[in-house]
């Protein structure tokens, strides 16, 4: 049969780093093996499910290009047909009407604690006759047999078993008559033809109930395959102080979708000491029976290194289209792809994050610098600075258009440095500090020439008034 698996995330919150572990590892390992990847929304928690929710997983999984082949279906459409099966399990005897109130259930558990014994529903209605059930409030319940065990070949943990007195009577349909978290799930991966469940490890306890349902109900019963769980480098489990935000901010943070993507199949697979990857490498390669058993630490810093990686190994074009959007983020102007492609290759060796990218280039984009550094101008420049910077500016101006290039431009600085006899960094610091308002940008060649002719004038320009200026108040304060 071919492969099916799916991605079942509930809609109670943003799509964060775990949850987009799990729905790569599904998309790799069906593109990896011809299967088909689907996308189930869990939403039968109507009061905690929203559509901001849902609105918030699509949009991180579209970023990080992990597209379904089937779906978005919603659990909740198919509540009519979770709870027939509910009845059919009735009629059948593996179910039964449980009428036991709260109070009894708390008492029931209470007597319990006081005895040393685990808490657990006790399966007092199970032998009740129908007649006594009827016309009460009640759940429904599944009948669990109290003798033997469960087991499953589990592609990741290996063999897993459970004791089947270790299990009581699950609840199928709450009081409300809504269908459960078990019920809803066995007869979606059954109708969706889900061949293999692909989740995290904390769901271990709830297969051997899905297992017994789906053999009442005459299911076949899929692959599981549970994987480890995320830790922060505090061993506990990965929580928001570790990273376990929104995988939306990390787009925000500047950090590229095949980085993240990169990074994350990392923690528990491994293909040789291989670490950089791309995503057509990975849906050729991943296999979920190669995944470790351990919990696998995030750290944020080995992303960030990552990241900075794969900004390098693209191409500009491949780049354009996060850069634009960080622009936008920002209110800076957009030049358009092409100008964009020919921008980038001077930040990529400098920039870490499409963010930090984004805001190098602020200075070219915009007319006007919003500021300048101050700290710097004081660190390096001198009022006997000011006659080389004008003697440079007066023979930048001289050259046309055809000349503003590197050569000439290199020739330019070196005969303003012979005359004042200063070596480079005096002069082009300053330079470098007029142009962009910062001491941070390409090489100053590269810098002038990515600027423009005019514009390397007038801020050449306005940068020297700005020096006068602030030297002078110093001088006064003084």
């Amino acid at each position: 049969m071919a492969l099916r698996t799916r991605f079942a995330p509930s809609p109670t919150g943003f799509l964060h780093i775990g949850g987009a572990r799990t729905a790569l590892f599904c998309h790799l390992h069906a593109r990896a093996h011809g299967g088909t990847t689907i996308l189930r929304i869990e939403d039968t928690d109507l009061q905690r499910s929203s559509q901001e929710a849902v609105d918030a997983i699509l949009e991180g999984m579209r970023w990080l290009g992990l597209q379904p082949d089937e779906g978005p279906f919603f659990q909740s459409d198919n509540h009519q047909r979770h709870l027939a099966e509910a009845r059919r399990l009735i009629d059948e005897g593996r179910a039964y009407r449980c009428v036991c109130t709260v109070a009894e259930l708390d008492a029931m558990r209470e007597e319990q604690r006081q005895k040393g014994i685990k808490p657990r529903y006790d399966g007092r209605c199970r032998h009740r006759p129908p007649d006594q059930t009827t016309d009460l409030p009640s759940v429904i319940r599944f009948k669990t047999p109290s003798t033997g065990h469960v087991s499953w070949n589990d592609l990741i943990q290996g063999e897993i078993r459970f004791d089947n007195n270790e299990l009581d009577d699950l609840v199928l349909v709450r009081s409300d008559n809504s269908p459960t978290y078990n019920l809803a799930v066995v007869v979606d991966d059954h109708d969706m033809d889900i061949t293999l469940v692909l989740r995290g490890e904390d769901h271990i306890s709830n297969t051997p109930r899905q297992i017994h349902l789906l053999e009442a109900l005459g299911y076949r019963r899929p692959d599981y395959a549970h994987m480890p769980l995320l830790h922060g480098s505090d061993g506990a489990k990965l929580s928001k102080r570790h990273g376990a935000v929104s995988v939306l901010q990390y787009r925000e943070d500047g950090f590229l979708a095949v980085a993240v993507n990169n990074y994350l199949v990392r923690l528990g697979w491994s293909h040789g000491d291989q670490e950089f990857f791309t995503m057509t490498e990975l849906e050729n390669l991943f296999d979920v029976t190669r995944l470790g058993r351990s919990a696998t630490i995030f750290n944020r810093e080995k992303l960030l290194w990552l990241n900075g990686q794969h900004i390098r190994a693209s191409q500009p074009h491949e780049l354009t289209h996060e850069l634009s959007w960080h622009l936008e983020r920002l209110g800076l102007p957009n030049p358009g792809p092409e100008t964009l492609s020919s921008i980038i290759p001077h930040f990529q060796e400098r920039s870490k994050t499409m963010a930090e990218m984004a805001e190098k280039c602020r200075f070219l984009l915009v007319d006007d610098l919003p500021s300048y550094d101050q700290e710097a101008i004081r660190r390096h420049y001198a009022p006997d600075l000011h006659p080389p910077l004008e003697a440079l500016q007066q023979r930048l101006q001289q050259l046309n258009d055809h000349s503003w290039n590197p050569a000439h431009i290199e020739s330019t600085f070196k005969s303003v440095l012979a005359d004042h006899h200063l070596k480079m960094g005096k002069l082009a610091q300053p330079v470098r500090i007029a142009l962009t308002g910062t001491t941070v940008s390409p090489g100053i060649y590269e810098t002038l020439l990515l600027l423009g002719k005019n514009k390397t004038l007038l801020r050449l320009q306005q940068g020297l008034d700005h020096f006068s200026t602030l030297a002078r108040q110093e001088t006064q304060s003084t």
